[in-house]
């Protein structure tokens, strides 16, 4: 059987494929590479004017999903979407409702500006006008004309009392009191006693009808004191529009296409009547909040608080980070004035979804479900299409603090998740409105086939990747040797990995060892020394297990035969890190039942797939050798000097040779390492990390001493389309020091291992004798034989026995 040839164990990048110098002479790629099942969900998703069409990205981290979607929206994005401001402003009727305005993008600002001129103006002028000599003379004449009447309406009053000898007297202010006069003096009990019946009859008379006269007198009074309120009201108004109203007219001109800001300045016109003292008293309060707030001295009612200012028309493409309950949704907050909290719609603070509304908001999916009470706001807000700022104590307590309730703002939101996608099946699984709202999967490919053009296109998305980072720019030689290394990443010869992330990190890495070497471009050699660092910085584990193969701590043999005994293969994962081992595994054979007594799997340190292997073995020993007969061999398997667990069934074709070394008791080749999973018929099935494998079992050769030349490693033939191995082992093989074999079926891994061929059986089932199957199939006959006569014995000794 021929060993692997050269081109089966690395694919290279041919030279000629790639018709470029350097990376400069190629047109960075706009778009990720590979992903177009991906982009189609994304494009269809954005393009959908229904609600629900949100997308989840699945795949892994590293993959570029948030980079391809940023990339999909800075070309793709529908710019006929027209951007807004949103504001929050006073609701004068209703305080604890603040009005919410909508406005085109940059327009929030300028209100802004224009409402604290406006208010700029009025704190100056109104105190100034309304301490002026010509407002105070005609608020004179207004009060003395109304003091006047109401003195000439008591006079009237009082002289009919004078004529009755009566004295209408002001007790108290606004309080008046008839006494009945007895001269120039008021009567004392005494006298009016001392008074005939008569006298005092007409007094009471009198003062009866006087009384009614004073109650109607007061009735005036009161009228023309509310007239003079009004009149005062009235003058207030006309001196207070003759400052602000052209400049509210103004505005309102401004504005006239906006009728929710001609409404509010109209509003903000009557309430300036009403709210005058405001500009009239010098409040200090107003002043000591607006510092602790950070905002203008001016009156707080009349502010405009801009919640999202959008400084360009673009559609708003917005990445949430950190999506906390308030990060998300926004919140209000609260200024401690003299020890008590205080709290307006000035202080509403905007979320990040108030920011993306009328465009895209990209969040990480599990930093979405970690925080409290965010998924459930999130799914609430896209459901009801529209934003609350409620506050989360709110949710989190009972007590009902006083607080603002500003008006919702309608939200036109397209939501991206990104996340893995166990997590996307959990929600699947357990949240029935996450598949209404979340109506698109962009699925992300891990790989990308590897042609001639995709070659090509890789080469765009390094010299990409390259003007992104702003890195040195990389030679064709440099380009074909990522593509290499990419393939194996992809673990196959006719892939590409599309982990983005790991190759950026190749190309700053191999940039690093460039500038050190004072380069002009980044070389291929370059690239191998940022790998071989990289392998290097993450090895000290697999060190320590070749020290222990070095030392013969671990027992491994690479040359010479032994019977019952396999170099096996398995890799080990340290954070990232992977690398092959040999192990080495042992079978015995022994009278019994025809059992596999697996060891690993009787300690528990064997998992159910690799129990599953040893089971598949036995039932193709059975198959083999026990058809018409019992089958009087047993056997035991274990891994020698493991004492951790053990899973994966890549090992049962290795422990199938050592079992039939066993049974045959012909010698294993040591020199020779295998791996490989086997089915019930014998066909060798591919398995995981075969680079790893072959390059663990290449050292381990090394460890022990030279290499012989006889050494190598068998593969399943369905994995030699896997093999990228490092280039040391590469010219090992083409120095003819080691060699990689492929196998399809069991039979031909035990021809290459023991030396002889496995044998075909005949119609009647009789395999060959000189062949190993031949060898076994003798060995269990004898054994029946032997049995057969140890029955008849004791049938002739103890006839009786039936």
């Amino acid at each position: 059987m021929k060993s692997l040839s050269l081109n089966q164990l690395y694919k290279a990048c041919v030279l000629k494929d790639l018709p470029f110098k350097t990376t400069r002479q190629l047109e960075p790629l706009a778009e990720i590479v590979g992903q177009n099942r991906a982009q189609a969900a994304v494009r269809f998703a954005l393009a959908m004017p229904h609600g629900g069409y949100n997308v989840y990205a699945v795949g892994r981290n590293g993959l570029g999903k948030r980079t391809m979607m940023l990339r999909y929206l800075e070309h793709h994005v529908d710019t006929e979407n027209q951007s807004h401001d949103w504001c929050y402003v006073a609701n004068f009727e209703e305080p604890r409702i603040p009005r919410v305005l909508q406005l085109p993008a940059g327009k929030g600002t300028e209100l802004k500006q224009d409402m604290e001129k406006l208010m700029g103006r009025l704190m100056k002028m109104i105190p100034q006008t309304f301490d002026s000599d010509s407002f105070l003379e005609r608020a004179e004449q207004l009060k003395n004309g109304y003091a006047k009447k109401q003195e000439d309406e008591l006079e009237k009053v009082a002289a009919q009392a004078k004529r009755k000898k009566v004295s209408l007297n002001i007790t108290t202010p606004g309080g008046y009191r008839l006494v009945a006069m007895n001269g120039e003096e008021p009567h004392t009990a005494e006298s009016f006693q001392a008074l005939t019946e008569a006298q005092r009859d007409k007094f009471e008379n009198d003062i009866n009808k006087l009384e009614k006269k004073l109650r109607q007198a007061l009735r005036k009074l009161a009228d023309w004191e509310q007239e003079y309120a009004e009149s005062q009201q009235a003058l207030n108004e006309e001196t207070l529009e003759s400052i602000s109203g052209h400049q509210i007219d103004e505005l309102i001109e401004k504005y006239r296409d906006m009728p929710e800001v001609v409404s509010y300045f109209e509003e903000v016109r009557k309430d300036l009547s009403e709210s005058l003292e405001i500009f009239l008293e010098d409040n200090e309060e107003q002043a000591a909040i607006a510092y602790a707030s950070l905002d203008k001295k001016m009156p707080r009612r009349y502010l405009v608080n801009v919640l999202v200012h959008q400084k360009t028309d673009e559609v708003p493409v917005v990445v949430e980070d950190n999506p906390t309950y308030h990060n998300l949704f926004g919140y209000v907050e609260s200024v401690t004035f003299k020890g008590s909290v205080f709290t307006d719609f000035s202080l509403i603070r905007p979320g990040s979804i108030h920011r993306a509304n009328g465009g895209y908001l990209l969040m990480d999916a599990i930093k979405v479900l970690e925080q409290p009470f965010v998924w459930d706001g999130l799914k609430r807000a896209l459901r009801s299409k529209s934003i609350q700022i409620n506050s989360l104590e709110r949710e989190l307590t009972l007590s009902g603090t006083i607080s603002l309730e500003p008006e919702a703002i309608p939200l036109d939101v397209k939501i991206v998740l990104f996340g893995d996608r166990e997590t996307w099946m959990l929600l699947q699984e357990y949240d029935p409105e996450f598949a209404e709202l979340f109506r698109v999967t962009a699925d992300f490919e891990n790989e990308m086939m590897r042609t001639d053009e995709s070659q090509l296109l890789y080469a765009k998305f390094i010299a990409s990747l390259v003007n992104e980072k702003k890195l040195l720019h990389c030679s064709n030689k440099a380009v074909a040797r990522v593509i290499e290394h990419s393939s194996r990443m992809a673990e196959h010869q006719d892939r590409l990995s599309l982990h983005a992330a790991d190759i950026a990190n190749l190309l700053r890495e191999s940039d690093y060892w460039a500038r050190q070497a004072g380069a002009k471009l980044i070389q291929n050699s370059h690239v191998d020394q940022a790998l071989e660092s990289a392998q290097y910085r993450s090895s000290r584990i697999r060190d320590q297990f070749y020290d222990s193969i070095r030392d013969g701590t671990t027992l491994v043999s690479t040359t010479g035969t032994c019977v019952g005994q396999v170099n096996a293969l398995s890799v080990l994962s340290t954070g990232g890190f992977e690398f092959g081992l040999s192990n080495r595994i042992t079978a015995t054979c022994y009278y019994g039942d025809g059992g596999v007594m697996d060891i690993e799997r009787d300690v528990k340190l064997g998992g159910n797939i690799h129990s599953k292997g040893v089971m598949i073995l036995s039932s193709w020993l059975s198959a083999h050798f026990a058809v018409t007969d019992p089958m009087h061999l047993s056997a035991s398997l274990t891994f020698e000097q493991n004492y951790g667990e053990v899973d994966g069934d890549s090992a049962s074709l290795a422990e199938l040779c050592a079992l039939v070394s066993a049974l045959s008791g012909l010698p294993v080749r040591q020199d020779l390492a295998i791996t490989g999973s086997v089915n019930q018929f014998g066909e060798v099935q591919p398995i995981g990390g075969v680079n790893e494998k072959v390059e663990g079992y290449f050292s381990t050769c090394r460890l022990t001493g030279e290499l012989t030349g006889t050494q190598g490693v068998i593969v399943p033939s369905t994995n030699v389309q896997n093999l990228m191995l490092e280039q040391e082992v590469v010219q090992a093989v083409r120095n003819g020091q080691f060699a990689v074999h492929s196998v399809s079926r069991a039979e031909e891994a035990i021809t290459l291992l023991l030396g002889k061929p496995a044998g075909k059986a005949d119609d009647k089932g009789r395999y060959p004798k000189q062949s190993v199957f031949g060898i076994i199939q003798q060995r269990l006959e004898k054994m029946r034989e032997h049995e057969r006569q140890e029955h008849a014995r004791d049938d002739h000794k103890d006839p009786s026995i039936h």
